[in-house]
């Protein structure tokens, strides 16, 4: 038996869960023509996740409000977690599980899309963030880790990563996420053309 060094294994694991990954590519392409519907008629998208995937969801935001590849106007893009004055005042008054959910109760309106991204789809800010969402009539989708979870059963929408490493769920949600720009950039250049 081979042993690879740790560096290859990750790639190796990378490369097996981007293979099962590439069947829901139409997942993606369905997010961002969907975006693009909702934004161009003036809604936004939240986006929120604890950790790394925090970082992706506002990497998702970042790439809405700039660009992702070609330049285009700007459109409504929060991460809910970069506000750190009211992610820690919501903290502080009212407990971290509802650090994500308030935010989407002051920020959400009917028919906008809250993105989810987290490793395990168990957290419970959350999964409180998405009761509330869909209470307020927005869009739930769901970046998660291997299903079942519960942030899978609490969303209307959501893709899964099959892996075993929270390293590798997170790089290929990167991939998600830039195919989802991808996605909503063609489609909103075929809105204009």
């Amino acid at each position: 038996m081979t042993v690879h060094p740790p560096a290859v294994g990750h790639c190796d694991e990378l490369l097996d869960a981007l293979g099962q990954f590439r069947a829901s590519a139409h997942i993606t392409e369905r997010w961002g023509s969907r975006l693009a519907d909702v934004l161009c008629a003036g809604g936004r998208l939240l986006a929120a996740g604890n950790g790394g995937s925090a970082a992706q969801a506002q990497h998702l935001t970042a790439e809405l409000v700039g660009r992702y590849r070609d330049d285009r106007p700007p459109f409504s893009a929060i991460a809910l977690h970069a506000d750190t004055s009211s992610t820690t005042a919501i903290a502080n008054d009212y407990g971290v599980d509802e650090v994500f959910a308030r935010q989407v109760r002051a920020h959400g309106r009917p028919g906008d899309v809250l993105m989810l991204l987290s490793t395990s789809g168990a957290s419970a800010n959350l999964l409180s963030a998405a009761d509330a969402a869909r209470a307020s009539g927005l869009h739930v989708w769901a970046l998660t880790g291997p299903a079942p979870n519960p942030l899978t059963a609490g969303s209307d929408e959501a893709l899964c990563v099959e892996a075993t490493s929270a390293a590798t769920v997170q790089e290929l949600h990167l991939v998600a996420v830039h195919m989802v720009c991808a996605a909503f950039d063609a489609e909103v250049e075929r809105r204009t053309a």
